[in-house]
Order: structure tokens, then C-alpha cells, then sequence
């Protein structure tokens, strides 16, 4: 099961209704942040996660709505005497970490583990991997260096187990272990090929763009998300501002042929996220404006969205 809360829908200056970008991911025992503005923390605290499980945090840009929990988070960590390294990824991010950590008489007592990721370019950028699914960044246009993300599942081989007990007399057992391994088994005098008794289930894909004009990188990284995490500021895009817009984010989702477009990133203009929710889904019907402690679980039985917290 996959589970993300979105802990911050705001841009620039926080509302009380919305806190500055945030957003928490958990996947078996893995966890992490996409950006961690301003009291990311405080809103950690508010919806019951134990932000020490988290050992991954990752930063689009370096805007400090972005980027500036991080101070609080780090010393929160540090007090809690947090022993395991943290791995904090981001363009540039060797050189504002370095920063960050200048900022304190004591220094922290675990390893943080800054990793600097390309944001020229158009290249896809595997940042992370475990056996179960892997993170990859591609650059986006901004003001700044910037750099989207996607978090994808990999796809999961099921065998069939009533086709291969009818066809081979095969049940469940070591052997069926043994052919997922493998790829074939010889099983009294027959051999039995993976392809012939299984079922390919399709993983997860969830993008989030942090903030971006609109380019051809990001409809890249999106291209068929079950869940488009998108910039969405304004109506329309700002260029002054290198923002997206809601129609915007919208018409990426529908090259990209994304399933889900969630819109994020709201100015404080806008004080009711259903007028641009609106404008997104006379585009791109299948869309949801976030709110703070919006929690969306992702599972074989398909996506839930739970807008109480």
C-alpha cells in the first residue's frame, strides 16, 4: 500500500488554511518528503506521523517555500537523537545543504547525506532504487534550478495459481517461488514457462512536478502517472514568474495521459481552490484541487482520497 499526504498547498506566503509545499510519501516501510517548507514539521505533528521514519527528503528547488523546514526538522531530528543518516536530493544540493548546516553552534549528530541532481538537460535521472520501486528526477524550467520527481512501483509478476494448477498440477508451494525466479521450471516432465501462468500487475506512478513552466520535460516524466502532483499558482501561466498555471496543469495531464491530476502550489488569491479546480477540468475532466491533510491511498483495489484529516 502506498500512502501520501499532502502536508502544505500553498506558494510564497502561507494562508491558515495552507502551509507552505510539503509532501509526506510512504511505501511499506519507506518514507519520505517531496519539499519541506516552512513548518513542515508542526504539520508532521498535526497529522500523527512520526516524521523519524523519514530517511529520504526530496527538494524540487531551492525557493524557500520550498526548502526552509528543513532548519526545524534537522534540530527537531537532532534533539530526538536521531542516530541514522538522513539523505536530503536536489539540484545543488551539496552547496545549500553545506549552508543549512553553518547554521547552527553544535552541528547535528547524524549523518545527513546531501546528493546534487542534474537540472539541465533532458535526461531522466534515477535518484533512488530498492527492489520494490525507484525514484527517478528530470530538470524543469524554472527561475532556478529545478528538477521534478516520480516515484514508480515497479511492476509486479503474479502467478496465477488456479491456471497453473489446471494446466501443470502445479499449487502453491516453493516452486511457484522458484518460477517466478527463474522465469521456467521443469515440473513432473513438463516444462512450464512464467508467461504461460502469470499475470503482469502494472505499478504505481505518482509525478510531482514542484514548480515548473510548462515544458516537454514534465509531460516526460508523466507520461501515463496514475497521479500528477502539478504547479498549479494561478489560472494561467506566468512566464515574469516561470509558474504554471491550473490549465496548464491540466493540458500536461492529457498529453501525458496521466489517470489523476491533483492541483497544488496555490496563491494566496485564490481563496477557494474550486474555481481553478473548475477551469482544470474543463480540460482534463479527472482532476482534484489538494488541501492541506488531503490523504490519498494507492492499492490494488485502486486510489482512495480522504479529504478529512
Amino acid at each position: 500500500m502506498l500512502e501520501i499526504v499532502f502536508l502544505g498547498t500553498g506558494s510564497g506566503i502561507p494562508t491558515p488554511r495552507r502551509n507552505h509545499p510539503a509532501i509526506y510519501l510512504s511505501y511499506d516501510k519507506f518514507a519520505c518528503l517531496f519539499d519541506c517548507g516552512e513548518a513542515t514539521q508542526l504539520q508532521l505533528f498535526k497529522a500523527r506521523i512520526n516524521y523519524m521514519r523519514i530517511d529520504h527528503i526530496f527538494i524540487t528547488h531551492w525557493h524557500a517555500d520550498h526548502w526552509l523546514g528543513l532548519i526545524g526538522l534537522l534540530q527537531t531530528m537532532n534533539l530526538e537523537k536521531r542516530r541514522k543518516p538522513l539523505y536530503i536530493y536536489g539540484p545543488e544540493a551539496e552547496r545549500f545543504i553545506a549552508d543549512i548546516l553553518d547554521l547552527d553552534y553544535y552541528g547535528i549528530s547524524f549523518r545527513i547525506i546531501a546528493k546534487s541532481l542534474p537540472f539541465e538537460g533532458n535526461e531522466l535521472t534515477k535518484v533512488y532504487e530498492t527492489k520494490d520501486f525507484e525514484i527517478l528526477s528530470i530538470p524543469v524550467v524554472h527561475s532556478v534550478p529545478a528538477v521534478a520527481y516520480c516515484f514508480k512501483e515497479k511492476d509486479r509478476i503474479n502467478v496465477d495459481i488456479k491456471l497453473a494448477e489446471k494446466l501443470y498440477g502445479l499449487k502453491q508451494g516453493p516452486l511457484v517461488g522458484r518460477l517466478k525466479e527463474l522465469g521456467k521450471i521443469m515440473f513432473k516432465g513438463k516444462l512450464i514457462k512464467l508467461e504461460d501462468v502469470s499475470k503482469i500487475r502494472k505499478g504505481f506512478k505518482i509525478v510531482y512536478s514542484g514548480d515548473t513552466f510548462p515544458c516537454d520535460n514534465i509531460v516526460k516524466i508523466s507520461n501515463n502517472a496514475d497521479v500528477l502532483i502539478h504547479d498549479a499558482t494561478f489560472e494561467d501561466k506566468k512566464v515574469e514568474r516561470m509558474h504554471s498555471g491550473a490549465i496548464n496543469a491540466a493540458e500536461i495531464a492529457k498529453k501525458a495521459n496521466a489517470r489523476l491530476l491533483i492541483l497544488t502550489h496555490f496563491s494566496r488569491r485564490y481563496l477557494i481552490e474550486k474555481e481553478l479546480e473548475e477551469k482544470a477540468k474543463k480540460i482534463f475532466e479527472n482532476t482534484i484541487a489538494a488541501k492541506d491533510f488531503m490523504k490519498i491511498i494507492m492499492s490494488k483495489h485502486g486510489i482512495e482520497i480522504n479529504l478529512v484529516r
